[in-house]
């Protein structure tokens, strides 16, 4: 603040500093300046042409793998024994796209027995798996 030498009575000035505008005005000015080029320049990009004419694949059906408790296995709520459900896992690892096997496994149900299935389909060739749970009214 500026002290005027006139006969005011000593008060400080009634006028605004306008240099922090300016400057702040001049540096705004020269950024624009700089980046006005810039904004017209034109990049040429080849974007992917959409066919309707191709149908998209849909992806199957997943499958699902129950394990209860006492160690029974259901391929898609069907009952099956071990062997069944390896030969089965082979048939699906050769589909192409393969389906993901989703292991639903009932809550008291021993890791071991789980464990044993998911080694079984990693062998077969599986490469999709997943895990189905359900909330926890659902016991």
């Amino acid at each position: 603040m500026g002290m005027s030498a006139g006969g005011s009575g000593g008060g400080p000035m009634a006028e605004i500093n306008v240099t922090p505008l300016v400057d702040v005005m001049l540096v705004l000015l020269i950024i624009f300046m700089i980046t006005a080029p810039l904004m017209s320049h034109k990049i040429r990009i080849d974007l992917p042409q959409a066919n309707p004419n191709v149908i998209q694949d849909t992806p199957p059906e997943p499958i699902d793998l129950a394990i209860k408790e006492n160690g029974d296995l259901f391929w898609n709520d069907e009952p099956v024994t071990e062997a069944i459900l390896q030969a089965q896992l082979r048939v699906a690892a050769q589909k192409n796209p393969q389906p993901e096997l989703q292991i639903r496994a009932d809550k008291p149900t021993q890791w071991q027995k789980i464990a044993t299935v998911m080694a079984e389909a990693k062998s077969a060739g599986m490469v999709k798996l997943g895990f189905m749970t359900t909330g926890s009214g659902d016991q």
